[in-house]
């Protein structure tokens, strides 16, 4: 190669690499350890999400998508779901979306099925859209595991995640349902999802076996909810899995207030794409999200709480095992 095209090639190289740079996404850097609050445009609605980050994280860091129940928000979803304690120790972002309502902040709920619930379902708000919008958004913020978005919710939040796994099966890798059935009459998803859902027999709420809830406190609003198992049977035929094992029975310690709690775990495996689908079934406790913190309202609207398990650690050691 003559001097002048040495020259030549030297002056291009360093243009076409930066016109490659500029052709790629700049890499988002991490965010600050904390909470972080950021809006985005959806919908021709401002929508807003709390991040979390712990002082520590993976890289890139897995992100768990956590809905708030119906009439909450984001913020007392944070408070009381203790998802927070986890993701400092196994080090993944946990984002809190906030639904939406009549007022700001209050009363949020999310277009969650055929059924649920409240503002949000009436005014058929693209709350599966939103999700996929902000995890898009999250992304030129920070750096994320896109092999690895999990999603959980409480009530109403966790027929969102049903949603969420049915419509956006690309999305998310695995969803933990709390207290809140899959409510779909068209389902079909396009790829198989990993489903563990924890619901009390006993939820005076939610129903298990479905039917027409109490009004919510403060208003004359019921949902129709659907049996919990017939949900679930209806992933495990469009996963494909095999037939159910028990693998864990825990009860409560004689003695003591949750000495009539009981916790059932059931598991379908062998299922197309290595996913599986799984159910804690407790008895004893009511709507509320087990776990130390007590429940939103108060067990004289949730029913009595319980620790036979303890969701935040469930949603992790299930949804932590699979990735798309």
């Amino acid at each position: 190669m003559g001097y002048s095209h040495v020259v030549r090639w030297c002056l291009i190289v360093p243009i076409v690499a930066a016109h490659a740079e500029a052709q790629q996404p700049r890499a988002a850097r991490q965010l600050a350890p904390g909470n972080h609050e950021f809006n985005l445009r959806h919908g021709g609605r401002t929508r807003t999400y709390i991040v979390y980050v712990p002082r520590e994280l993976s890289a890139p860091p897995p992100v768990l998508l956590a809905f708030h129940g119906g009439g909450g928000n984001a913020d007392g979803f944070q408070k009381y779901a203790e998802l927070d304690a986890v993701a400092d120790r196994e080090r993944f972002l946990v984002v809190y979306p906030n639904g939406t309502g009549p007022l700001p902040r209050r009363l949020l709920t999310w277009n969650a099925g055929d059924g649920c619930c409240g503002y949000a379902r009436q005014r058929n708000v693209d709350d599966v859209g939103f999700a996929a919008a902000l995890i898009g958004d999250l992304e030129k913020r920070t750096r994320i595991d896109r092999r690895r978005i999990y999603a959980t919710g409480h009530s109403n939040g966790g027929i969102m995640s049903h949603r969420v796994a049915a419509e956006r099966p690309d999305l998310v890798a695995a969803v933990v349902p709390v207290a809140g059935s899959l409510d779909l009459m068209r389902f079909k998803p396009a790829r198989p999802v990993a489903v563990l859902q924890i619901h009390s027999v006993d939820d005076p709420r939610a129903l298990y076996g479905g039917g027409l809830g109490p009004p919510f406190p403060g208003t004359n609003n019921r949902i129709l909810h659907q049996p919990v198992v017939a949900g679930l049977e209806r992933w495990v035929a469009a996963n494909s899995c095999g037939a159910p094992d028990t693998t864990d029975v825990r009860r409560g310690a004689a003695g003591t207030r949750m000495a009539n709690h009981t916790a059932t775990r059931i598991v379908w495996r062998s299922c197309r794409g290595g996913v599986e689908v799984a159910h804690w079934r407790l008895t004893g406790s009511g709507h509320a999200w087990p776990g130390d913190a007590p429940p939103p309202g108060s067990e004289a609207i949730s029913g009595p709480q319980t620790t036979i398990v303890r969701t935040a650690e469930e949603v992790w050691a299930f949804a932590s095992r699979f990735s798309r």
